[in-house]
């Protein structure tokens, strides 16, 4: 594990330390989201805002974060908080490595889900189905073009099926929330993507009413 805390670069270290030190003041038993930039990223706040949510939602999603570097960051990226719910959205930075295997995916994964329930076992988890990709259209991003060809919907669509599987055998919720997300081929709808990848607002916007389900659960 301090190998592996020894390879998060000096920013992602940086927003642990920050995060660590907010988790003082956060109120105990909320709602918790928490995984990479697509859950970072996430306005939350923002759409709330307008909905009767007694509960305060609190992310702490990290840019870049795989499966691997989660797991030594669980006790301020979960455990600290001690939320009521938590919301998981991690593993698509994985599906980039040159090593990549869907097998060794889903047992950190499961992993991940493990030790929450061990640490929290009152928490109710939600682990997030992977949003599509569109690798088609030019948003002008050489470089994400290159990573789309590599992090494809096909690979992305295997790795939500054995997700599914695994919150099956876990005993926690799976949820895919993706429906509104997709254009006519299949492909996230580059209205909602900065460059193929990554949503603008109205993208998590187009999620919103069915995350909200569960939510309010």
């Amino acid at each position: 594990m301090n190998e592996i805390m020894e390879s998060i670069d000096k920013e992602k270290q940086e927003k642990i330390k920050r995060y660590k030190i907010l988790n003082q003041y956060v109120k105990k038993g909320q709602i918790l989201f928490t995984g990479s930039s697509l859950m970072e990223q996430f306005p939350i706040y923002e759409f709330i805002q307008d909905y009767d949510i007694r509960e305060t939602i609190y992310n702490r999603g990290i840019g870049g974060f795989t499966t691997t570097q989660m797991l030594p960051c669980l006790d301020v990226m979960v455990y600290e908080l001690k939320p009521s719910k938590v919301f998981i959205n991690i593993g698509t930075n994985d599906l980039n490595d040159l090593d990549y295997s869907l097998e060794a995916l889903m047992g950190r994964c499961e992993t991940i889900v493990k030790q929450i329930k061990e640490h929290l076992p009152d928490c109710k988890i939600y682990y997030m189905a992977y949003y599509p990709i569109n690798g088609e259209y030019d948003f002008g991003n050489e470089d994400m073009k290159q990573t789309l060809k590599i992090r494809t919907n096909k690979r992305i669509n295997e790795a939500n099926l054995a997700l599914e599987q695994m919150a099956r055998n876990n005993h926690i919720n799976f949820i895919n929330i993706n429906r509104n997300l997709y254009d006519n081929n299949g492909n996230l709808n580059p209205e909602y993507s900065i460059e193929g990848m990554h949503m603008y607002a109205n993208g998590y916007h187009a999620i919103l009413e069915d995350l909200l389900k569960y939510v309010r659960e």
